[in-house]
């Protein structure tokens, strides 16, 4: 041992590895230094599984398996029955040396010639059975059946194939015999294969590793790491190619002259640098310099070589495990005296250590770069990471157990399993073949049932036509009883102008929370608002109960919030917001329709509601009221925006319901005596679709939906845009999809079937940029989905996505239909209006204000729309509105 120590140069070989191992910058630098290509196999992962076959693949896939001088095909069968069974039938091939080297074309139809022979053998020439491709050689991949060639390795030099597309000079191949056909679904290489025929087996294979005649590495990478690619969802297969490390220089401190005088020797002279340090087809070579060197230096053989000896290759890496492993120095003597030599005791066993010596270099350095891949894992992981990983260096335990002992050494927070591979390349691309194929299906079964819920320009066109025509028949004295839009008229015939001054009580009714608010104006520049406001809630049993209970109540939360603000007694113009469907003939009148919102006060349909209120005051007899007028948050949203913009005549809300009103010419106001001037129109537009006009865009989960709510039938436009659905649209198709076996596994939870559980919010968190799929996951763990996968998260976040957008798009055509309008009202070419918005859909879902601007714009190109979000328009509208008659009032006018 001394005597090797001191002459051989590779005796540092294992303190340096060691030492760079453990400094741990490094190796994340040197791993980043290497020429990562991405083979984009669309499979991703949780953070605890691995997206590998979960064995319900099923099917027969063929598999070509090209990496040398030889090339196989094979059939095989995998029954997905949970036995794990995988039948395998498979033909070598051999390829020419003058096919290797020749044109690229020719190559490929040889392939094709032997595939079409073996389909012919196995009987099954007429059937178009999926293929994978396993194509060991360096490529760049784009998708998952697409794969270029950045350069041939192995002793192949085909012509015309390196920058194209192997898949597609397979295809032409096959196409130009013209006697059968397939679908190449996946390529893949080696590597990947490796770690995927574990997958089959064992849920937790996140990591394939070959070292054998060469050596590479993948692993499963999160997907917002890989920054050539779009996505941040997920993770994906990144086939390091980490043969090449080394090749800009980062192993130069490592490397000895023994691997430099190897490199000047080998065809690629510079390149591969890492796996001509470790791979078998370097490590013999690498003893047998040392052998020479040190015969030449008279350290061994009584310094007499042979030419066996310095035959290069002549020393095979199949000897340096089978002298490693010898206890004795008995198959040392054999190889050694095979060259020709004749060996002492003590040349043998000098001869064996340099065989340990060379070995365990090798093994350590693979370790020390796979404790890289792995604390990477671990890293993206944030935890303590339990892994398998698929390997595959040929039946040589000692330098294997080195390799394990170093790994835990160095990652002693890694529980790091090992398992040795059988027939990666050949079943492994069966099974990414088998994965895509079934994913490929689930995909467009689930992508044909979101396209039920996706609207062309041309519906969404047709969308704003029949708004436009409810509309219009919702204006007509003799066609509004027929239409699903009322139109109803408010009386609010003027925005605000600024000169409004003055302090204005305001009451706001919505929900089972009721608001009293005091609003002084001050006018002139600023527009000054000063608001003071109490909120009371509403007992269930008074919002159930009788007409008179509720008044009453609402008088008591009045006179308390006078006796709280000092006014007792004081009487204040007064603005109502009664955010229920209304018929009105004057401003300061309201006929109830119907209640809403879980409210059914008895006694009270049918009636004025101010006068209802009135009453209660005069019950009460401590205050006395000057009622002005009595709006819903639609209008007073249109109007708080109006204060601060003139150009604001049209208010929608998107929030727990939907609505919008307009500034509509008085000559087509049937309803209303008079011609001149203008007046908001309620248009109470979530009703659009109760009389059928949107049947036909309505689908299973939009029906599911409606029968299960309140009021069936009624308020279909709302149903398919306002935050108190589109939660329960999400968890029906969820259901659906569940169902079906394209979500969960099939495993549907019992907290999902509660209706109701998938909140709104849930779009909004889901569909924020860059949002964490464990953050996602987190909330499907809230819903009993504790077994969810990455992919499971993605698939959610597109259905949220979808009926998000369906819904934003759809919110879009019915103002398109409101502002053209407006636009043909006044006889205009262009017209530049402002929309007053509120709601909290609207202002916290992170794409649906853009999408339903977008719609708007598309739908309706001659307007050009701002949106100007309110603030309080519940509470600040309806003193705006009461501030505006008072105006008007004291102006003289009507």
């Amino acid at each position: 041992d001394q005597l090797i120590t001191a002459r051989c140069p590779l005796y540092t070989a294992w303190q340096t590895t060691h030492d760079a191992a453990e400094n741990r910058p490094t190796l994340k630098r040197d791993v980043s230094v290497l020429g990562i290509l991405y083979s984009t196999i669309s499979i991703s992962a949780s953070a605890s599984a691995p997206k590998n076959p979960y064995r319900s693949e099923q099917g027969e896939f063929l598999t070509l398996d090209l990496g040398g001088s030889n090339f196989r095909v094979l059939l095989v069968k995998v029954v997905g029955n949970g036995k794990q069974k995988v039948e395998i039938e498979n033909q070598i091939y051999a390829i020419p040396e003058h096919l290797m080297r020749g044109c690229g074309a020719k190559l490929f139809d040889h392939i094709a010639d032997c595939l079409s022979d073996f389909l012919e053998k196995m009987g099954i020439k007429d059937k178009k059975l999926p293929l994978g491709f396993t194509f060991s050689f360096p490529c760049q991949q784009t998708k998952l059946d697409e794969s270029v060639l950045m350069s041939w390795t192995k002793g192949f030099k085909s012509s015309g194939v390196e920058g194209k597309d192997v898949v597609n000079l397979l295809r032409k191949s096959i196409k130009k015999r013209g006697d059968f056909d397939i679908d190449i679904v996946a390529v893949i290489n080696d590597t990947v294969g490796t770690m995927m025929t574990c997958g089959y087996d064992d849920q937790h294979c996140e990591i394939g590793l070959i070292v054998g005649t060469g050596t590479n590495a993948c692993y499963m990478e999160q997907m917002r790491n890989l920054e050539v690619l779009d996505g941040d969802e997920g993770r994906m297969c990144v086939n390091t190619e980490w043969g090449a490390f080394g090749d800009d220089g980062a192993l130069e401190d490592l490397r000895t002259d023994i691997d430099r005088e190897i490199d000047a020797g080998s065809l690629n002279t510079g390149k591969q640098l890492f796996e001509k340090m470790i791979s078998g087809m370097y490590m013999g070579e690498m003893v047998r310099l040392i052998l020479v060197r040190m015969t030449k230096e008279q350290l061994l053989f009584q310094g007499k070589t042979t030419a066996e000896l310095l035959t290069t290759g002549s020393f095979n890496s199949k000897y340096i495990y089978a002298i490693d492993s010898d206890k004795l120095v008995f198959i040392a003597e054999k190889v050694l005296r095979g060259l020709s030599l004749d060996p002492s005791v003590e040349d043998c066993i000098a001869t064996q250590r340099v065989c340990q010596i060379v070995s365990t270099r090798a093994a350590h350095l693979c370790a020390a770069t796979l404790v890289a891949v792995l604390r990477q894992i671990r890293d993206n992981k944030q935890h303590k990471v339990w892994t398998k990983l698929m390997l595959l260096f040929g039946p040589f335990p000692r330098f294997s157990r080195r390799l394990h002992k170093m790994v835990r050494r160095l990652v002693p927070d890694c529980d790091v399993r090992f398992l040795q591979s059988q027939d990666g390349s050949g079943k492994g691309a069966a099974m990414v073949t088998a994965v895509a194929y079934r994913l490929a299906a689930q995909h467009a079964e689930r992508q044909g049932i979101l396209d039920t819920l996706r609207l062309s320009r041309e519906q969404l066109l047709e969308v704003k036509k029949r708004m436009s025509e409810e509309m219009v028949r919702g204006l007509s004295k003799q066609n509004r009883e027929q239409a699903s839009v009322k139109m109803l008229p408010t009386y609010v015939r003027s925005t605000p102008d600024g000169t409004e001054h003055g302090d204005f009580l305001a009451l706001d009714l919505g929900g089972s929370s009721f608001r009293v608010l005091l609003v002084r104006m001050q006018s002139g520049k600023g527009h000054n608002v000063d608001m003071h406001h109490k909120i009371y809630s509403i007992p269930q049993e008074t919002m159930q109960g009788t007409g008179e209970q509720l008044f009453s109540h609402i008088v008591y939360c009045i006179a308390d919030f006078l006796e709280y603000m000092g006014m007792r007694g004081a009487s204040l113009p007064l603005g109502f917001t009664f955010s229920f469907p209304c018929h009105q003939s004057k401003l300061d009148q309201g006929i109830l329709l119907k209640w809403t919102k879980g409210f059914k006060a008895s006694g009270c349909e049918g009636q004025d509601v101010v006068t209802l209120l009135k009453e209660a005051v005069c019950r009460k007899r401590e205050f006395d009221l000057n009622f002005v007028a009595v709006v819903n948050d639609t209008v007073g949203t249109m109007m708080t925006c109006g204060y601060e913009d003139p150009n604001c005549e049209v208010g929608l809300i998107v929030g727990t319901g939907t609505n919008a009103c307009y500034m509509e010419e008085m000559h087509n106001i049937e309803l209303v005596e008079g011609d001149d001037g203008r007046m908001c129109v309620n248009m109470e537009w979530g009703a659009f679709g109760d009389n059928g006009e949107l049947d036909d865009f309505c689908t299973q989960f939009d029906h599911t939906v409606d029968d299960c709510s309140n009021y069936p039938g009624k308020q279909r436009y709302e149903k398919m845009i306002s935050g108190m659905y589109l939660g329960e649209i999400v968890r029906n198709v969820l259901i659906d999809f569940t169902a079906k076996g394209l979500l969960f596994r099939g495993k549907l939870s019992e907290q999902l079937k509660t209706r109701g559980i998938f909140e709104t919010k849930f779009l909004s968190q889901i569909e924020r940029d860059r949002l964490a799929m464990r953050q996602v996951r987190s909330i499907l763990q809230h819903l009993g989905l504790t077994s969810s996968t990455c992919d499971d998260s993605v698939v959610v976040k597109e259905v949220c996505l979808v009926v998000a957008r369906r819904a934003a798009q759809l919110c879009g055509a019915g103002l398109a239909a409101v502002v053209d309008k407006i636009r043909q009202n006044r006889n205009l070419n262009q017209l530049s209006i402002t929309v007053g918005v509120d709601g909290t859909l609207y202002k916290t879902h992170p794409h649906f204000s853009r999408i339903m601007q977008e719609t708007l714009q598309d739908l309706a190109p001659q307007c050009q729309v701002t949106f100007h979000k309110s603030e309080d328009g519940s509470g600040k509208g309806a003193a705006l509105i009461t501030a505006v008659a008072c105006r008007v009032k004291s102006e003289g006018h009507h």
